[in-house]
């Protein structure tokens, strides 16, 4: 007798060879993945399927493409059942403006303790992404959770907020260079124009700065005011940077061990209140001044307006590669309460996520199977 989880493969493919005809669209056949969380059902339509343009780098592996091969754009993102709708049209974004789709590879970072299980959560990948080559590897959030202090929203207190400071220990060792995405943006360039930004002068990270902007405001008036604190930018000229898009030179992270030097400002800010906004100021302290400065283009951020409010605000001037609803507004919340900002519909598009009537016909029929079950690269808790 088969075993139940092989069962759940053979017995569909046994029927589907019996009864090919029948079979032929057994993809269009939603898959519905239940989480953990009262009432919550996340079930989001199947995504198109992106094939490679002509010129793509061809995989150093003919069998599977794996995290180590080097013709790959390497992307972190957090999977979390909070955020999930927002990381999965991040991703749609990624592959429907790539020329390479099936170059990309996905890291992602779930939480330990996430009310929709990691297992769930892959499945619900797999099934959206058929095609999609990712990873999940999962955060301990006992790594990080005695070193978050209090922030202006709890949001920001979310360990997963964090894991960007763990990627050099978490991600294979092959992989020297990712770009680190929050789950609040689309992309709607190529990926690669932003892979192919070279970190000069052995820095570290890349992402958009913002000169104009009053550094000085994200830290305390006790920071300032404390001489041997506020030396630390005796010599350089800081500016303001986003850390929901980076470039990250894992090679030199893991090198200078630059994780450690961030839990070093995080364990002084518990002892003595340096700033307010969470996992952001211990990155300007570390690298404010030494970054490699993108094209504002690759970071429209702020679309959430402010983390008090999240009031609706327009685009910045220039060119968009890269839309960030930074801030406390998200397009899917305001798009749900029909009061959406005018840029949310740019948002919208992406968006794979099944209306609640289509939600109540899934929970009739709990598990449907679909060919997705059987592709993806996310092989650590299978």
């Amino acid at each position: 007798m088969l075993p139940l989880r092989l069962s759940a493969v053979v017995l569909p493919l046994i029927v589907c060879c019996l009864f090919l005809p029948f079979c032929l669209g057994i993809r269009s056949f939603p898959t519905t993945v239940a989480a953990v969380g009262g009432d919550a059902l996340f079930q989001f339509s199947e995504a198109p399927e992106y094939r490679n343009g002509a010129g793509c780098p061809v995989s150093g592996n003919s069998d599977s493409i794996l995290s180590c091969d080097p013709s790959l754009v390497h992307i972190a993102m957090t999977l979390d059942s909070g955020y999930l709708r927002g990381t999965i049209a991040a991703v749609h974004s990624v592959l429907r403006h790539s020329t390479c789709p099936e170059n990309v590879f996905f890291h992602f970072i779930a939480a330990e303790f996430d009310p929709a299980s990691p297992r769930v959560l892959i499945q619900l990948v797999r099934s959206t992404f058929p095609s999609l080559n990712f990873k999940v590897h999962i955060f301990r959030e006992d790594t990080v959770i005695n070193l978050i202090s209090s922030s202006v929203r709890s949001a920001l207190e979310n360990p997963l907020n964090y894991a960007r400071n763990y990627l050099g220990d978490m991600l294979d060792r092959c992989v020297d260079r990712v770009i680190y995405l929050d789950s609040d943006v689309v992309v709607v360039d190529d990926v690669r124009k932003l892979w192919s930004v070279k970190l000069t002068e052995s820095r570290v990270i890349g992402a958009p700065e913002y000169c104009h902007a009053n550094f000085t405001k994200y830290f305390t008036d006790e920071f300032w005011q404390d001489p041997l604190l506020s030396r630390v930018f005796g010599s350089r000229k800081p500016c303001y940077f986003n850390t929901g898009v980076m470039i990250m030179d894992l090679v030199r992270w893991r090198e200078g061990n630059y994780r450690k030097r961030i839990e070093n400002w995080m364990e002084l800010q518990k002892k003595k209140r340096i700033y307010e906004l969470g996992s952001l100021p211990p990155f300007l302290l570390v690298f404010g001044g030494n970054v490699e400065a993108i094209d504002h283009r690759w970071n429209q951020h702020g679309l959430g307006g402010d983390n008090l409010n999240g009031v609706c605000r327009s685009l910045h001037p220039g060119p968009v590669s890269l839309l960030h609803w930074s801030g406390k507004g998200k397009p899917w919340v305001r798009l749900d309460a029909k009061q959406p900002c005018p840029l949310d519909r740019l948002w919208e598009p992406y968006d794979l996520f099944k209306p609640r009537h289509f939600q109540n016909r899934a929970r009739e029929q709990p598990w449907s199977f679909s060919s997705s079950i059987l592709v993806g690269y996310a092989h650590d808790l299978l």
